[in-house]
C-alpha cells in the first residue's frame, strides 16, 4: 500500500508542478496544495499533495488519512517539525504548522466538509478525532 501511495503522490506532484498548481480527476476543482515537510525521524524531506481550505489569511489541512484509524505520517512530521513549505499554484512559501484546538476543529473540519463530501465519509470511517491543521506564512 505505501508503495502505491508513493508512486499515486508522485503523480499528482507531477501534474501539480507542470500545470501551475492545476490537477485532473480525481482532484479536478479541488483545492490543492503541495505540503514539504521533514521526517520525524528519517529527517529527509517529503512532499505530500493535500486538499486544503482557508480561515483568513491561513491554509487549512487535514489529517485525515482517507478515514484511517491513524494519523497520516506527514502530521507526524509536523509535530516534529512544524516548519513547513507550501506550495499553492505557482506560489512557494514557508509556513508553521499547528494543530487546531476543539474550539475551531470542528468549525473548520466542517468546512471542509462542505467544499469536499468526502472529508464526511472520512469522519463517519474512523472513531478518531482527525485532527485539523492550520498553515500560517512566515
Amino acid at each position: 500500500m505505501a508503495n502505491e501511495t508513493t508512486a499515486f503522490n508522485e503523480k499528482i506532484i507531477a501534474e501539480f508542478r507542470a500545470n501551475n498548481g492545476v490537477v485532473g480527476a480525481p482532484f479536478e476543482g479541488v483545492p490543492l496544495l503541495l505540503l514539504g515537510n521533514t521526517g520525524a525521524k528519517s529527517r529527509a524531506s517529503r512532499t505530500n499533495p493535500l486538499a486544503y481550505t482557508t480561515d483568513g489569511d491561513d491554509l487549512i489541512i487535514i489529517a485525515s488519512f482517507a478515514g484511517a484509524d491513524k494519523h497520516p505520517p506527514w502530521y507526524y512530521n509536523l509535530l516534529a517539525n512544524p516548519e513547513v513549505t507550501v506550495e499553492v499554484g505557482t506560489e512557494q512559501f514557508t509556513a508553521v504548522a499547528s494543530v487546531v484546538d476543539e474550539s475551531d476543529r470542528t468549525r473548520l473540519y466542517t468546512q471542509m466538509e462542505s467544499q469536499m463530501a468526502t472529508f464526511t465519509d472520512y469522519r463517519e470511517k474512523t472513531k478518531r478525532v482527525i485532527p485539523v491543521v492550520r498553515l500560517r506564512r512566515t
